[in-house]
């Protein structure tokens, strides 16, 4: 179907064919760019139903009158008046251009899906350039993508005005210099003030471009800096600022105590921190303020090498309204340490264990018995929990999610205390070699259970899998 633009041009033909879409022309460098967060898709959706049949044209053949034009009665020239005669019903447009329908259709697909149906026709951009579509994800911008090259050589930055348009409040902005940055903030309409978030991944960005940029963009509370090594702890102190509510930062080699200080100091209505710094000692867990204990709730340690109890001390009491937790990788955490989590933190709706080679099943012992809004537990890798550690694990009637991937020592009997847990709607048991198709089959037990991981299961046979199909048909089973 061909429907007529707005200067009269044609439009690109959206005509099904085989189940695929003929797409016109790419209309700009950055359609294809990634976008995070996608949605679940519905396969196979006809694009353009038949459209509904043509209605003749009004006959022409008796003149109106002037008293008609006028808004009265119609009558024949030189004839008697008559009652007026219904006009034609008023057109339709097509299906495959309804607004009405396509904002109810589109909403079916994910966000990469919606990238390429936005280039079938002017009509579908207009309805999918809308930002409702759009909310809550996240533009992924190489810095390759950021320039055109004209032909004499020369680069020219992007039009960016497609995804002003979708109204993005957040942008990942990978391989990146200063200099890419500063263009990005002159160039795109919204950076000011309309971008909420902004993440950089291994980007060459220095100090003074991080001061650059969140001085510039005055709308950023959500920052995140991954494998930025060029920016300094000098650079976190000249540059954060107290309106930033979320903060994640990883593989930055220059990152230590000090940087912990600045974040403590400068950062008072914080509410999620994510540090993965090897350097970090539990000095730095001491110096969050009074301030940072009442607005802060998530906390993410992951692969803080250096972290032992003493720093898990300072975490409880510097933090108390804690509701989530992760000490992954923490890897000198011991017992004690989960202990006084359990004691200190009985906010806690998710606790992440994963990769703690010296907790055992004495730690979810604590769990169990203090932690009784916990929904999420996360337990991968941690090798020395057995089928006694699941026993304590079956009284917590609030569990909703248990990882239980790689955990080497997990044997069928262990299955049977989880049984108990009614709560439960994800499990996973990814890689755990003791299980067999018996033990696992058991699992039919918990028809609530709304996904279920068995990747790299001995157990997980062809068979079993047809066996759960049967008996939990609404469980999402990963092979």
């Amino acid at each position: 179907m061909s429907s007529p633009g707005v200067n009269g041009d044609p439009k690109p033909p959206c005509l099904p064919r085989n189940g695929l879409v003929k797409l016109p022309g790419q209309p700009n460098g950055l359609g294809a760019a990634s976008i995070t967060k996608g949605t679940p898709a519905a396969k196979n959706r006809p694009c353009q139903p038949p459209p509904p049949p043509t209605l003749p044209p009004p006959s022409l053949a008796t003149p109106l009158s002037r008293a008609a034009l006028a808004g009265g009665p119609c009558s024949p020239a030189g004839g008697p008046a008559s009652a007026a005669v219904p006009g034609p019903p008023a057109e339709r447009p097509p299906l495959a251009t309804d607004e009405k329908i396509l904002n109810g259709l589109f909403w079916y697909f994910s966000a990469c899906e919606k990238c390429v149906l936005a280039q079938v026709c002017k009509a579908w951009r207009r309805v999918l350039y809308q930002p409702k579509f759009w909310a809550g994800l996240m533009p992924v911008l190489h810095a390759k993508e950021l320039y055109n090259v004209l032909p004499g050589g020369e680069k020219e930055f992007v039009n960016l005005q497609g995804f002003a348009a979708r109204g993005f409040e957040g942008f990942c902005l990978v391989g990146v210099s200063d200099l890419d940055i500063c263009e990005f903030i002159d160039n795109y309409a919204l950076s000011k003030k309309g971008v909420k978030a902004m993440s950089l991944k291994r980007s060459t960005i220095t100090d003074a471009g991080l001061e650059v940029m969140l001085e510039q963009m005055q709308g950023v509370v959500r920052l995140e800096l991954s494998g930025c090594n060029d920016f300094t702890e000098a650079g976190l102190w000249s540059s954060l600022s107290a309106r930033i509510t979320s903060l994640s930062v990883s593989d930055c080699i220059n990152v230590a105590d000090d940087a912990i200080a600045a974040i403590s100091q400068l950062l008072p209505n914080l509410a999620e921190l994510s540090l993965q710094a090897y350097h970090v000692t539990d000095t730095a867990l001491a110096y969050f303020t009074a301030r940072q204990g009442h607005s802060t709730h998530t906390l993410r340690l992951l692969s803080c090498w250096e972290i032992t109890n003493h720093g898990v001390v300072n975490v409880v009491h510097s933090l108390p309204n804690l509701t989530s937790l992760s000490l992954s990788g923490c890897s000198k955490v011991t017992d004690d340490g989960v202990e006084l989590v359990a004691e200190n933190l009985r906010k806690l709706r998710s606790l992440d264990l994963s990769w703690c080679p010296r907790i055992t099943d004495m730690a979810l012992e604590y769990v169990a018995c203090d932690l009784h809004r916990l929904e999420e537990l996360v337990l991968d890798r941690c090798v020395r929990i057995t089928d006694t550690g699941l026993s304590y694990l079956s009284t917590m009637s609030s569990l909703r999610s248990l990882y239980l991937r790689w955990c080497c020592q997990v044997q069928d009997f262990g299955l049977k205390h989880l049984l108990a847990m009614r709560s439960l709607r994800l499990l996973s048991l990814a890689g755990c070699p003791l299980l067999t198709t018996t033990g696992l089959s058991g699992l039919v037990q918990l028809q609530e259970l709304e996904e279920l991981e068995l990747t790299n299961c001995p157990g997980a046979t062809p068979e079993l899998f047809k066996y759960f199909s049967q008996h939990l048909p609404r469980c999402l089973v990963i092979e």
